[in-house]
């Protein structure tokens, strides 16, 4: 498993990108002992920038007690993912000045994310009512 491509993953499935070290250890727990789809997949994305260093080249930044994926590091991350365009794999990482398209995926996820929470908390409210009515 690469740690740091598992670090832009996770940061990347957060609200804004920021998660505390607490949910990064986690998640990492988590994937770490997921099996090895996910070492292999992590191998196979970190093949496409093989010089990854998420802190000194500022896909990560350090915030009050957590960390947050930034612009170049979800372009870095987005690269890592592309499918190879035909026959030959796209062959340079993306300018970091380019223009970035927005980012209609964080909201979206919120969104589930918070339907999810609801449904939740709807069977936690049918359950503590059956349970009520049956004692």
């Amino acid at each position: 498993m690469n740690f740091q491509v598992t670090v832009l993953k996770i940061l990347v499935s957060y609200p804004d990108g920021f998660a505390v070290m607490d949910d990064l250890k986690r998640d990492m727990a988590i994937l770490v002992t997921s099996g090895r789809d996910w070492a292999d997949r992590t191998k196979r994305l970190a093949a496409r920038v093989p010089d990854l260093d998420i802190f000194s080249q500022g896909l990560v930044a350090r915030e009050s007690g957590g960390w947050k994926i930034t612009v170049k590091g979800r372009m870095v991350l987005e690269f890592m993912e592309a499918r190879p365009v035909g026959d030959r794999a796209i062959e340079t990482v993306p300018a970091v000045d380019a223009p970035l398209p927005p980012l209609v995926q964080p909201a979206e996820r919120a969104r589930r994310r918070r339907e999810r929470r609801e449904r939740a908390r709807d069977a936690r409210e049918r359950a503590r009512a059956n349970a009520s009515s049956s004692a």
